[in-house]
């Protein structure tokens, strides 16, 4: 089931599946931003990313001696979320454990995430709680796909010099190479061979907020990275999207960690601890 919320400037979208976004529609042209879906292409919108973000070393891990096996980008994208509040600019929807959650992640948690509206700016919260007694271990990722065409520009706030981390082709794991894409400089032009080798995966940015921005100039937009650690950039190649991905968390490299408390850039909870994160785009519609 899809619920709505909407003000003057826009309408969202948002499935029960995965708490996923599935239209950000403005209303006073009719352009829709967000990626439509193609099964063909990537069947995806904008999948939460939990408890894990990326792949792990042959999608395993070892908790506490114990192994488990977790799908790429986790559990929370492939299940039915609750809507516990609609007020017409504002939506939660909240995912806990269930029995099969258990079995390939041992905690019990409460996740919500909230979308609310402000004038032509969407905002998505995520709130993690840990009811567990000890600590709890996570990482956690946004992953919207916006419509954009070969030829657009991602354009950082200041200069920027980064380079992105190599991904494995076949095991979508981390190399240790890496290779530069600017250097004291601020836009990233999307060209249908940018992806070839999978997402940029980028980290050390400065900016607090990356532009989408279209060659005509019109449907440009304005996001806000939340503060995250890393960041993805990511579309099949030469596909009419482009994915805007804040993670906090990243793919597993080719080195095997004893425990999941010591993955790359895993996050912890103590007990009953809430860990927030939000992003936030301004459409200019």
């Amino acid at each position: 089931m899809i619920h709505y919320i909407e003000n003057e400037f826009l309408k969202v979208g948002v499935k029960e599946y995965g708490c996923e976004l599935t239209s950000i529609l403005s209303k006073s042209t009719g352009y829709e931003y967000l990626w439509q879906g193609d099964e063909s292409i990537w069947y995806g919108q904008s999948p939460i990313l939990f408890p894990i973000v990326g792949r792990l070393i042959e999608d395993k891990y070892t908790l506490n001696g114990k192994e488990y096996t977790m799908p790429k980008h986790g559990f929370a994208r492939k299940m039915d979320w609750t809507l516990i509040d609609n007020e017409g600019d504002s939506m939660s929807f909240i995912l806990t454990e269930t029995p099969d959650t258990l079995a390939c992640y041992p905690y019990e948690f409460n996740l919500v995430v909230t979308y609310t509206l402000t004038e032509n700016k969407l905002r998505v919260n995520h709130a993690v709680l840990n009811a567990n007694e000890d600590k709890m271990y996570f990482s956690l990722g946004a992953h919207p796909g916006f419509n954009c065409n070969i030829g657009d520009s991602l354009i950082f706030d200041v200069d920027e010099t980064l380079s992105t981390e190599k991904i494995d082709l076949v095991n979508s794991l981390r190399l240790p190479d890496t290779y530069p894409v600017l250097e004291n400089s601020r836009e990233i032009i999307i060209t249908k061979d940018i992806f070839n080798e999978d997402a940029l995966i980028l980290h050390g940015i400065k900016s607090e907020y990356i532009t989408l921005k279209h060659q005509d100039g019109k449907f440009n937009v304005r996001f806000n990275l939340g503060g995250a650690p890393y960041l993805g950039i990511w579309a099949k190649p030469g596909a009419p999207y482009v994915c805007i991905e804040p993670w906090f968390g990243v793919n597993d490299s080719f080195e095997k960690k004893n425990d999941f408390s010591e993955k790359d850039a895993i996050n912890e909870l103590d007990s009953n601890e809430i860990f927030t994160f939000s992003w936030e785009a301004e459409f200019s519609v």
